[in-house]
């Protein structure tokens, strides 16, 4: 599975990431650590998945976590997740 992490800042990327995992975790499991992994090399707290983030996630392999989707205040508008290879 490939997912790649990305930053926009007024319609610019400002930072990307591709996470691969081949292990034998379920979906989910692989998501979540990617995502971890990403939030730590970004210097960022995790997002918690809110049901529409969950909603939008499920129906199109992509979401985007925006200031409402993190506790502490972010200096970009929204971290992109996309699934591009399973």
């Amino acid at each position: 599975m490939r997912i790649w992490f990305k930053i926009f800042k007024d319609n610019r990327l400002l930072r990307d990431a591709v996470v691969t995992d081949d292990g034998d975790d379920t979906r989910t499991h692989k998501i979540f650590h990617a995502l971890e992994r990403v939030c730590y090399e970004f210097d960022l707290g995790k997002p918690i998945w809110l049901d529409a983030t969950v909603t939008e996630f499920k129906r199109h392999a992509k979401a985007r976590f925006s200031q409402d989707n993190f506790v502490e205040p972010i200096d970009f508008d929204f971290l992109e997740i996309h699934v591009i290879e399973e």
